[in-house]
């Protein structure tokens, strides 16, 4: 296992195990900033967009022409591309509505108490909801584990970005599990182990997907990378994001976002 290889996987497990900075939050703010919550998770979503359409799209159609030749190739990006968004959509579709990771919770959740004929639908949900997360984060694992593998700076970037989307979703594991059980210990094992399945879907994208890469099979992924990448933004960031907005904020994170990737993306170039 070379440097490289280590370099993406440590950014994968910091990005699958932010999922518990959102537990910790829900156990110790007394209240959501949801100002901040509305440009950090506008933000993540910019950096996704912007690197997903500008970047890896077109290393994938950059690749896959090479190998399979101009019109061959840019027909297997926009397969790859719009595969990726509808094996999300599916992925969302067959989750448990219950369990759904789009649901958004917040700090105040925990204030309001649960009567007694509800704690056993909460640790259903709960634990939905950590199963839900789980399954959605593998493929945003491969992704963040490949884009390291062609290129750490952008790895870093989806790294980072990642990691931000990942703190909802830890509180939204949390927050039921905590008040069906009671145990603190509980809901944060549950949130943290929600987001082992990121770097897991890291170890997967090494163990069988590196073996055989090529140019061609790379191209598909980082295409079917870009699509995931635009789907968890539209359909998950920005609706959370707009929950928490304040005056546009969550736009204003969005463009911040874009912005500061299109530097990076100059200035490491």
């Amino acid at each position: 296992m070379d440097s490289t290889v280590l370099f993406a996987l440590g950014l994968t497990l910091f990005a699958g195990l932010a999922t518990g900075i959102g537990s910790l939050i829900a156990f110790f703010a007394s209240r959501t900033n949801t100002k901040f919550l509305s440009v950090s998770l506008g933000f993540s979503a910019g950096v996704m967009i912007y690197v997903s359409m500008i970047e890896i799209f077109f290393k994938a159609k950059d690749s896959l022409t090479a190998a399979q030749g101009e019109t061959a190739g840019y027909w297997l990006t926009l397969v790859g591309f719009f595969g990726g968004m509808v094996f999300m959509a599916v992925l969302d579709r067959i989750l448990p509505q219950m369990g759904n990771p789009h649901e958004v919770r917040t700090v105040e959740d925990m204030d309001e108490g649960p009567t007694n004929d509800e704690y056993a639908r909460l640790r259903k949900m709960g634990i939905f909801t950590a199963l839900a997360i789980a399954i959605h984060n593998f493929p945003e694992g491969i992704a963040t584990f490949m884009s390291a593998i062609q290129d750490p700076a952008l790895g870093i970037a989806i790294a980072i970005a990642v990691a931000i989307h990942n703190i909802p979703e830890g509180i939204a594991v949390s927050v039921p599990i905590y008040y069906a059980t009671g145990s603190r210990k509980k809901a944060f094992q549950y949130s943290f182990l929600s987001g082992v399945s990121e770097p897991v879907g890291a170890i997967a994208a090494w163990l069988f997907l590196m073996p055989f890469l090529s140019d061609t099979l790379f191209g598909i992924i980082f295409a079917g990378v870009a699509g995931i990448m635009v789907f968890i933004s539209l359909d998950e960031l920005l609706p959370a994001a707009k929950r928490y907005d304040e005056a546009h904020l969550s736009i204003y994170g969005l463009v911040a976002g874009m912005a500061v990737m299109a530097l990076s993306l100059v200035l490491l170039a």
